[in-house]
Order: C-alpha cells, then structure tokens, then sequence
C-alpha cells in the first residue's frame, strides 16, 4: 500500500469515527431529553425533585427550573417547598430571565418570611430589578422601581452586609435618572421650548444639586429664561428679564470663573439694556 493510499484510508477512518461520535452525542441528547420528558409528566414527585437538583448541581439550569416549576404546587405547604421555590428563583436567575426570577424571589419572601433565605432573596428580588433598568436613554420606570426596591430593602437590613454593594448600584441607577433629566431639559433648549427647558433645568438642579452639571444647569437656566423673557408678552417681559438677573448673579456668586462667565455677563447685559428701555 503506497503512500497515498494510506492517507486516504486514514482519512476515511477519521470520518466515520467523526460520524459514529456524532450519531452518539445526538442519540445521548434524545435520550436525556426524553428521560426530562418523562420526569415532566411523571407523578412521581420525589424522583422528579431530586432530578431538579442534581441538574441544578449539573448547571443545566433550564431543565432544573422547568421541573422546579413543576413541582411548585405539589410540594406547598410540604416539606421540600422552600428548596422547590428556592432553587426555582436561583435557576431562574442562573438564565437571566430577570424578569421572571426577580417575581420569584420576591414571591419567596412572601411565602417564608422567617427563613434564613428570606434577607438575601429580597436582596435578589431588587438586584433583578436593578438588572433589568436600561440604558438611561430609555424609559426610567424599572430604574425607579429598583431603586425603591433597594430602599426598602436598606430599610428592613440595615446592618446587612449588601449595603455596600446596594450604596453602589444607587449611586449608579441616580447617575443614569441624572443623566436622562439633563438630557430631558437640553432637548427642550435644543428644540427652542425654552419655558419647558428653563423649567426643567430648574427642577434638574433641585433634585441634584451636588451634580457635575450644576454649572451647565444654571448657564442653560440663565440663556433659555433669557429667550423665554424677551419672547414674551409685553406685559410679562419685565418680570421675567429681573428673574433672568437674580439667575446670573447666583451663577457668578457660585462660578465667578465659570466657562460661561462672558456668554452669561452678555446675557445680563441685555437684559439691563432691555429693562432700561420699558423703565424710563
């Protein structure tokens, strides 16, 4: 047998042991798919329950919390349901189906308020909750409600040791809501809707006060309440022109080298020139 022909016997080994290998990892998936098909609709629950965990053990999480599920109502009210509604939240979890296992969690706490479990999954529900805010440019409800969640949590423990990881995650969640309601008020400005821009930059800095915007809040209060002013009716103007002074001058009191200090003094400058002209 010449050279060649051995390569191409070897080769032709090679495949068939790829395929025989092939054949049986597929015939090993079937077999351990159709056992959990089994397990699923078996009555047999305490089989079933010590699948569930030793497929958790295994991280086959998906197959532990579908029997996790389905041992749910079978073992309430007996012994094993805190493990069945334990482990179903963690499996859950495990998917990052936060959705999903933050309702869990906190369906757990209300199941077994005096478990030894109970602290860390109020902790988990709010954590799913923090998992679940989105980006900052998005709709903010989930954020609020993880906040809230955290805050409560803090409230009930506040000796946990999670507090410093939740100072962590609220100053993050704060950062973003900060972060949407600057970008909030600079779209008004932007757009020219400058009584909804002076408005909103004025709530902005109520509600963060010790932001790193604060000197961009107040430059965009000083110029959108300018336009709002001089835009106004003939009866309004020069009320809203004083407004517009006291609001430069608690600028330049807290920024007198401010970026914007000659935007901001050109600013008042026309405003006095315009007060001076319906004051005569």
């Amino acid at each position: 047998m010449n050279l060649f022909q051995i390569k191409n016997v070897t080769l032709q080994i090679m495949r068939r042991i790829k395929l025989i290998s092939v054949i049986a990892l597929f015939f090993s998936i079937f077999c351990s798919c159709s056992n959990h098909e089994k397990l699923l609709k078996s009555n047999d629950f305490d089989k079933k329950y010590a699948a569930a965990m030793d497929y958790y053990e295994k991280t086959n999480y998906s197959k532990a919390a579908l029997l996790f599920e389905n041992l749910t109502l079978y073992y309430r009210g007996r012994d094993n349901a805190e493990n069945v509604a334990w482990y179903y939240a963690e499996a859950t979890n495990k998917l990052k189906d936060y959705y999903t296992a933050g309702y869990l969690y906190n369906n757990f706490v209300r199941q077994f308020p005096y478990s030894e479990r109970a602290e860390e999954a109020l902790f988990m529900s709010a954590f799913c909750k923090y998992k679940e805010s989105p980006d900052y440019s998005l709709d903010q409800s989930q954020t609020y409600e993880a906040i809230t969640a955290f805050e409560q949590f803090v409230e009930r423990y506040p000796t946990s040791t999670h507090i410093p990881e939740i100072n962590k995650y609220l100053d993050e969640m704060r950062a973003k809501l900060m972060k949407k309601d600057y970008e909030i008020a600079y779209g008004y400005y932007k757009i020219s809707v400058y009584n909804a821009a002076y408005v909103a930059f004025n709530e902005f800095i109520n509600q963060y006060p010790d932001s790193d915007k604060k000197e961009d809040a107040m430059f965009y209060i000083i110029k959108s309440g300018y336009e709002y002013a001089i835009n106004s009716t003939e009866s309004k103007i020069v009320g809203r022109l004083q407004q517009v002074i006291n609001d430069f001058e608690k600028f330049a009191t807290l920024f007198s080298n401010s970026k914007y200090m000659a935007a901001s003094q050109e600013i008042y400058t026309k405003c006095r020139e315009e007060l001076s002209k319906r004051t005569k």
